[in-house]
């Protein structure tokens, strides 16, 4: 298999240059370019097609949750998926990187085991959320811009059970423990999860994390911890 291609969009040199380092060190991974704002970072995505787009939110000119809507709205580049990494744990960042099509949100002070994950988890198609993330919040954001939406309607295409997957989604749980839950295979819950993107055009299974929220399948009031969703 090829190396994953890494797109390093940072405003800062120093930490352009230090994630350089620590990725090119690995046998599976290649940073293919660098940019200095969120402008570039579209124009490198088109010119080097990466796998995964690294991106910060706080760039001039254009940002990276700005630069992220671009990127994955751009013909060409469906396969690429952007892992935000960012100071900033504020949970509007979350709402809004998701929405503009970011497959994976992760903090600046994530160790290097962590980032390296991030950047495999992500280019392998799944989601991955920082787990000081929480569900309930990004609920909140949610509603604040979903307030006209009917449910019902957007959930139609579903059947019974693929909804069911889908509430088990947005609460983090995994292929495995969502078929655990309901008494399936891995194999078949993975299998509903596919199916439940392709009917409400959900990019991948971070989108699905949104679209439970906006819907109401899951409660913006949790009885637990929240849960990170899984990798799987």
């Amino acid at each position: 298999m090829p190396p994953i291609g890494v797109l390093l969009a940072d405003d800062q040199v120093l930490v352009r240059s230090g994630f350089k380092v620590l990725l090119d060190a690995e046998d599976d991974i290649s940073v293919v370019g660098e940019a200095a704002n969120g402008a570039q970072a579209v124009e490198q995505a088109r010119r080097t097609r990466p796998d995964v787009v690294l991106m910060d939110i706080r760039m001039p000119e254009v940002d990276g949750i700005q630069a992220t809507g671009r990127i994955v709205g751009t013909r060409g580049l469906e396969h690429v998926r952007v892992l935000i990494l960012t100071t900033y744990d504020t949970d509007a960042y979350v709402f809004e990187a998701l929405q503009a099509g970011a497959s994976g949100f992760l903090l600046k002070d994530a160790g290097p085991a962590e980032l390296l994950h991030a950047i495999r988890v992500v280019a392998a198609g799944e989601a991955l959320l920082a787990p000081r993330i929480t569900r309930r919040l990004i609920a909140q954001f949610t509603a604040e811009r979903a307030a006209t939406m009917v449910a019902e309607d957007r959930l139609a295409v579903l059947t019974q059970r693929e909804r069911e997957v889908l509430a088990l989604v947005g609460q983090g749980l995994s292929n495995a423990e969502i078929g655990a839950e309901l008494f399936l295979s891995p194999a078949t819950a993975r299998t509903h999860v596919s199916h439940a993107m392709v009917k409400l055009g959900a990019r991948d299974r971070a989108q699905l994390v949104v679209i439970a929220y906006q819907t109401g399948l899951v409660s913006s009031r949790p009885s637990g911890p929240p849960r990170a969703p899984g990798p799987h």
